[in-house]
């Protein structure tokens, strides 16, 4: 059966695509914040699991193109490696659930380790099952075109590429938003289990669409791994020039001619021009140590930043989508316009070149994304180092206050109703606070338990000087552009206090609750009820990422008169910040990754395609694992230093290859084969008249 010229069964393998990369990219997308937030992770950890488990899903497709080809065929193996997959996505929705061991009712799980062990189990049947169909799916659907329907097969890989953008596009928008959803049966938190449960239902859908159209695939029967062929040939001619290593025997023009012992000459020259592409394949990997950040470094990065954009709040997860929507833009604009233009103005814009190109403007990416960093670091607050105590001080009264930190340290004015920002001291030090408002004096003498931030509130009052010093529990920046809100009250009587759904309790007089965590960016409605009444205010919008201490100073009928104190900046530098980054990295991929493989295609016989695809995959693979080498051994705290350094590590190896490709002589792997179906040809016709020859003498005999 066929529709449009093509044949139906294309339109299942299509749609199959298309869920499956929705099903990857969308679990990939909220990860490495799932690794942070839920798993509790540092950055560093979060960012090695990340990239081990981005190369394993490049590395399992070597397996998977081999059971496909020497083993079970393509449909079998796609139909069981897609089982294995929809069950990891499962079990990663599950490892996600709060509720599982949170028995307690607190909103964090009891025993993370359940949570680890499952999601790491979820993630290996992952990367088993995504990589074990990789080399399938697509090689699948061009069995399913007949040889006269060249055009056809052509346009189908296009429609086949745009179905992976599109997957990726949808789902990286989609799952963010998921993830920011609250969900959870006793407690609620961040809905993970959504995020990565919609995910596991698409990849069941996948599986069904995939069997329904059973009944019309074309199957190809395995017909052996060309792999295995071309590593048993090299391996043979290693051992045999290894064996005839002695002066007596004659050299032979190149290594693998030892092999044509055993070996015809045929696939010893298409060995040959693999190899040579493979040897240009090695540098490569370095692209990919930078452009697979994406979804580690740079959505870390994100997540010190503020994603407002007016009407829309957008979480750091979705920045990455700004590289699907490039692409699906860029490839057309580029192929259309860019490379055209290039060609009228006489440059030969050969794929080699466009492959240098591609790693230069990877690594102008990272400079962009350092010089970004630089900006961030400068918004980010300072907390006290080992030995030293941070105050800052809240003037609640009516009068102006000046506190002397004593021995001779420090003397600061607050008017009345303002604060100061934190003030850095060593601890060992600071003994003394001499306070001074109106015309009283009282000293109060301090022991301060180090490495803490604390808040001095005074007041001058009928009877006195009050001053109370407070204990800040807060030892970073709020996470996820989250807002952390504390009150102090202001008032003489006891109160309680509610902001939105979150009671802060009773509060007594002069006394501060504890913080509590708020979504960003929103206005809440604050509620204080004393003896006699209850008034309220709304707050009005804290910035992402903030901390506030909110000063109840006055209830009456009407209204709430509140002060705020900021006790964290909020993030400043607005996450479109990153679309140059984005942009330059997407320009990269565009001249880098369309033209690699084209590339590689054209420079090999079309038997060969697998072993060349398979040596693809492997940069990638590599690539991951240069980040986990090189984040691990360079011990540099500063995260700019980081981008500088890999974005110096590609430069260089931008210029090895630009070397390479100089002295890189473009074959026609056609011609070559035209020239063994001649020979071939001939020794036949040889063969033929040697056999005619041979059977006019038996018959006169």
């Amino acid at each position: 059966p066929s529709c449009f010229g093509y044949p139906l069964s294309i339109f299942f393998i299509v749609v199959n695509e298309f869920c499956e990369r929705f099903s990857y990219y969308g679990m990939r997308a909220v990860l490495v914040l799932y690794f942070k937030y839920f798993l509790q992770w540092d950055d560093n950890l979060s960012t090695a699991i990340y990239h081990t488990f981005v190369a394993l899903c490049y590395l399992t497709p070597i397996l998977g193109a081999l059971i496909a080809d020497s083993w079970l065929g393509k449909f079998k193996t796609i139909v069981s490696l897609s089982i294995v997959y929809t069950i990891g996505q499962a079990v990663m929705a599950v490892s996600s659930i709060n509720d599982l061991t949170d028995h307690n009712r607190d909103g964090s799980p009891d025993n993370v380790s359940v949570h680890i062990a499952l999601s790491m189990v979820g993630l290996i049947l992952i990367a088993l099952g995504t990589g074990g169909i990789k080399p399938c799916v697509a090689a699948f659907g061009g069995d399913q075109f007949e040889d006269d329907q060249e055009k056809q097969r052509t346009r189908f890989f296009s429609i086949f590429y745009l179905s992976i953008n599109a997957g990726s596009l949808l789902s990286t928008i989609i799952t963010p938003i998921l993830r920011a959803q609250e969900c959870g049966i006793h407690s609620k938190q961040r809905c993970y289990p959504l995020a990565f449960g919609v995910p596991a239902a698409l990849m069941a859908v996948a599986l069904v669409v995939f069997i329904v159209g059973s009944k019309m695939y074309k199957k190809v029967q395995p017909q052996g791994n060309v792999m295995i062929q071309v590593c048993k040939c090299v391996g043979f001619a290693i051992k045999n020039r290894f064996r005839h290593r002695s002066k007596e025997f004659p050299k032979r023009e190149h290594w693998l001619d030892w092999a044509s012992e055993k070996y015809d000459k045929r696939l010893i020259a298409q060995t040959k021009m693999v190899l040579k592409v493979l040897f240009l394949y090695i540098p490569l990997p370095m692209f990919w140590a930078l452009f697979d950040q994406q979804g580690s470094r740079w959505t870390l990065q994100a997540t010190t930043m503020d994603g407002n954009f007016g009407a829309i709040q957008i979480q750091p997860d979705q920045m990455q989508t700004v590289n699907p929507i490039l692409i699906i833009i860029m490839v057309p604009v580029v192929d259309a316009v860019v490379y055209p233009l290039i060609k009228k103005c006489k440059i030969n814009f050969t794929p080699l070149r466009k492959i240098t190109v591609g790693m230069f403007l990877a690594s102008l990416a990272f400079v962009a994304a350092a010089l970004l960093q630089v900006q961030i670091d400068k918004t980010l607050p300072v907390f006290p180092a080992a030995g030293q105590s941070q105050i800052k001080i809240i003037n609640l009264g009516t009068d102006g206050a000046t506190v002397q930190f004593e021995p001779q340290l420090q003397s600061v004015n607050v008017m009345p109703m303002e604060s100061t920002g934190y003030m850095t001291f060593e601890t060992s030090q600071l003994q003394l606070l001499n306070i001074i408002s109106g015309n009283k004096t009282t000293t109060k003498v301090i022991k301060l338990p180090g490495e803490n931030r604390h808040t001095l509130g005074v007041k001058n009052n009928a009877t006195g000087i009050v001053a109370e010093l407070l204990f800040d529990n807060v030892t970073s920046k709020p996470e996820e552009g989250n807002n952390l809100i504390r009150f102090i009250n202001n008032l003489p009587n006891t109160i309680n206090v509610t902001m939105g759904d979150t009671s802060f309790g009773r509060l007594e007089s002069l006394s501060a609750s504890n913080y509590n965590l708020f979504p960003g960016g929103r206005k809440d409605n604050i509620m204080v009820i004393t003896n006699s009444m209850s008034c309220s205010v709304i707050s009005k919008a804290l910035g992402f990422g903030s901390a506030y201490t909110i000063v109840i100073n006055k209830c009456s009928a009407d209204t709430l008169d509140i002060t705020y104190s900021e006790d964290i900046p909020p993030n400043t530098v607005h996450m479109a910040w990153q679309i140059p980054q984005y942009f330059i990295l997407t320009c990269a991929e565009v001249v880098f990754s369309v033209t690699g493989l084209e590339f590689s295609y054209s420079q090999a016989p079309s038997n060969m395609k697998a072993v060349l695809q398979a040596g693809w995959l492997l940069t990638v693979a590599v690539g991951n694992i240069i980040v986990l080498i090189v984040a691990g051994a360079s011990k540099l705290s500063e995260q700019w230093a980081e981008y500088v350094l890999f974005a110096a590590l590609l430069l260089a190896v931008c210029i090895i290859f630009a070397v390479m490709a100089y002295f890189y002589t473009y074959v026609d792997p056609n011609e070559i084969e035209a020239q063994f179906d001649e020979e071939e040809k001939k020794q036949a016709k040889k063969d033929q008249e040697v056999y005619e020859k041979q059977a006019e003498a038996d018959s006169r005999m």
